[in-house]
């Protein structure tokens, strides 16, 4: 009796494994000299380990918490039976980049937050089983079978970021003819410029970009929209049926303190941007100067802040400090990347935040003036609010300030186009994700601020499912 046929009996939570099954990661010592994979993933052994520790609920939690509406029970089922290209299947149906979701998505929160074995184990490792299925998709040249019928329709994606790859995924596979513009000159939006390799290598972004392509979606690279044409002549004058913009928010915010004009005060959108879309680590075999100094602040505690941290360490840089004004406990950045840089020798100075940034007298930063914290009563986020203590200033030598606190709207669409936005910026929709616009959406990033990658690709398929409906498909 093989193992896909061998009758399976119901499992019951004392008789599951209590811990995950380890995920292999590269030593601290020597990641911090590359860029190569931190997580190794799964080997075929790991994988039908840790799908064994799944119920299979018949009512899943997990699904409902999925931005993409993954069917989790069904994909693992797949798994614990051996069949990997049909649980591969499953998950594309819903998602088309499973090793970029399963290697950057905040599952913790999300599908594996409300696992059922959590309450009292560990819960399942959802995205690591998704990362592997992903990953030996890749390894295997697994195709999916579409057998797409053209329907006439024409849409245009403005932004090759998670948002506009899923709204071009559900639209292609509808029938409908699908041309992704991409400002930059490779597309993948912030999974390219946003993370370094690292956490997310290009091969994994370029493999399943590919996977957009064999769906028959054009995608056009250093086309800027907005500046070479406008979403009004894309609707009116070149043909499309309907649009949808996955623009993002890609504008760094700053704090307007003295000394953010001083040499050495970057973004983090600038520092990822230079080392990962530009190569910048690799100067001078690719001509991008970067002038990162030895003794590195990032302010922020986000995952981008974990980034920019973990970047400035394997760029060169002698000392690297996080600086943020909450708690550990209230770091939005996930549990694991945090982990991570503290074990590549990362400092964290919690309860802290920048007044000033000090001057050496010739333009150039020489040290960041802080003042402590304390946490209050909770603010409008929910999280408690930060209270500076008096008399609690201190001064921290750095050479090289890194915001990484925030980002606004890509303004540009706002500024070409009739196309309305809120107080803030950012495009305006309805329930729907459609603008003020006939025949236009928006969703992601460019329309909620910043997030994460997998609830920009639900947006993305929910702007989907409404240009279905505006134009009449099933």
């Amino acid at each position: 009796m093989t193992r896909e046929t061998r009758p399976r009996k119901k499992k019951k939570i004392a008789e599951i494994q209590p811990e995950r099954t380890h995920m292999p990661i590269q030593d601290a010592n020597e990641r911090i000299r590359n860029f190569d994979e931190v997580t190794q993933g799964y080997t075929e052994q790991h994988a039908l380990a840790e799908a064994e520790r799944c119920l299979v609920c018949p009512k899943a939690k997990c699904v409902d918490a999925c931005p993409v509406s993954i069917d989790i029970p069904t994909f693992i089922d797949k798994v614990i039976s051996g069949d990997f290209r049909g649980a591969w299947l499953t998950v594309t149906d819903a998602n088309l980049m499973p090793a970029v979701c399963g290697r950057v998505c905040p599952q913790e929160d999300q599908c594996e937050g409300v696992c059922v074995i959590g309450k009292k184990l560990e819960p399942v490792a959802i995205g690591r089983l998704e990362r592997y299925l992903g990953d030996r998709a890749i390894e295997e040249g697994w195709e999916a079978q579409t057998g797409i019928e053209p329907n006439g329709k024409r849409v245009g994606i403005v932004g090759s970021g998670p948002a506009g790859i899923a709204c071009a995924a559900d639209m292609a596979k509808a029938g409908c003819e699908v041309t992704v513009f991409e400002a930059l000159h490779k597309p993948g939006g912030v999974l390219r410029y946003g993370i370094p390799e690292f956490r997310l290598p290009d091969e994994v972004i370029d493999a399943e970009v590919d996977n957009l392509k064999d769906l028959g979606v054009q995608i056009e690279c250093n086309t800027l929209v907005g500046r070479l044409f406008t979403i009004e002549q894309m609707v009116r004058e070149m043909g499309f049926d309907a649009v949808f913009i996955g623009t993002g928010a890609g504008t760094p915010r700053f704090m307007n303190i003295p000394g953010e004009y001083l040499n050495g005060v970057l973004s983090a959108n600038e520092l990822l941007t230079r080392c990962n879309l530009m190569k910048a680590g690799d100067f001078p075999n690719h001509d991008t100067p970067l002038g990162l100094g030895k003794r590195v602040a990032v302010i922020g505690a986000g995952n981008t802040a974990m980034d920019a941290l973990r970047v400035s360490l394997r760029l060169g840089a002698d000392q690297v400090v996080c600086v943020y004004r909450r708690s550990f406990d209230e770091a939005p950045a996930r549990l694991e990347e945090i982990e991570h840089a503290a074990e590549e020798g990362i400092a964290f100075h919690w309860l802290s935040a920048p007044v000033e940034i000090l001057d050496d007298g010739a333009g150039n930063v020489r040290g960041l003036r802080c003042i402590g914290f304390e946490l209050g009563d909770p603010d409008e986020s929910g999280r408690r609010r930060p209270v500076p203590v008096e008399g609690s200033e201190f001064e921290l030598m750095v050479d090289t300030v890194v915001y990484a606190i925030g980002t606004d709207a890509n303004p540009i669409i706002g500024q070409t186009s009739e196309i309305g936005l809120n107080k803030w910026g950012f495009i305006a929709t309805d329930e729907n994700l459609a603008t003020s616009i006939p025949g236009v959406y928006a969703g992601g990033d460019i329309v909620t601020g910043g997030a994460t990658v997998i609830l920009a690709m639900g947006a993305g398929r929910k702007a989907a499912s409404s240009i279905k409906q505006h134009l009449g498909l099933p």
